[in-house]
């Protein structure tokens, strides 16, 4: 079991100058997500104030330990795995999550906006990897979501677009078939369900390791951590 050590940043990394480096890369209409789960506050307090103001956190409970103790212009984004039981934890700050994966899931994040009186952002998130550890619709399961009568009745949530995680690999080219799947995906769903709706506009793909390739086959957003904090650090 892995234990995350959350304390300060003992390793001088340079978090601003590696925030500008990698926007610097960055064509303007992509979002850059600084993923600060394990992270200590201090460290997103660096980034912070060299700018940054989107952070991805994967972990319901830390995510709102830090959002109770940072500044509240932060836009929250949840990158992770939600449990349903927790939604409502998140519920009242949480700018978008990425990894909607069922309808069950999208009903919960409905209701639990409606009691917080807003509307919460949403990205379906597609099975895309080779891995089958990775969590996501498969291609017919999100067009049976949207199909679904029931999926009219969600007034509280806004599908902003679809995420996806390549699979962990040095093989470039599958990675890159991947993220164009992604891609193909996402235009198939724009023009069935949501021509008229502006607001479904993003691709949430590509990390640390393969962000350069995901830019490149389309993605809107994408979801760096290690490449701006250092690597996590794990007690065993």
């Amino acid at each position: 079991m892995n234990i995350y050590i959350f304390t300060a940043n003992k390793t001088n990394v340079d978090i601003a100058g590696n925030i500008a480096a990698i926007k610097n890369q960055l064509p303007e209409k992509v979002r850059l997500v600084a993923v600060s789960k394990t992270k200590p506050v201090e460290d997103i307090l660096a980034a912070y104030h060299a700018g940054q103001r989107i952070f991805g956190e994967n972990k319901i409970q830390e995510m709102v330990k830090k959002q109770e103790l940072l500044p509240k212009d932060i836009e929250w984004h949840f990158i992770g795995h939600p449990q349903t039981n927790k939604i409502k934890y998140i519920a009242p700050f949480v700018s978008l999550i990425h990894g909607v994966d069922s309808f069950k899931l999208l009903k919960v994040i409905d209701s639990e906006a409606k009691k917080n009186n807003r509307k919460i952002a949403c990205l379906l998130q597609l099975h895309i990897a080779t891995e089958e550890t990775k969590f996501g619709f498969n291609t017919e399961e999100v067009f049976e979501a949207l199909d679904s009568p029931e999926f009219l009745n969600l007034k509280n949530i806004v599908v902003c677009g679809v995420m996806g995680m390549a699979t962990f690999t040095e093989d470039i080219d599958r990675v890159r078939n991947e993220f164009r799947n992604l891609k193909t995906i996402f235009d198939s769903l724009k023009m069935k369900y949501f021509q008229d709706k502006p607001e479904f506009c993003e691709i949430s793909m590509g990390m640390s390791d393969d962000y350069r390739i995901a830019v490149e086959e389309g993605s809107t957003i994408v979801r760096i951590g290690s490449k701006i904090f250092g690597e996590r650090i794990y007690q065993h």
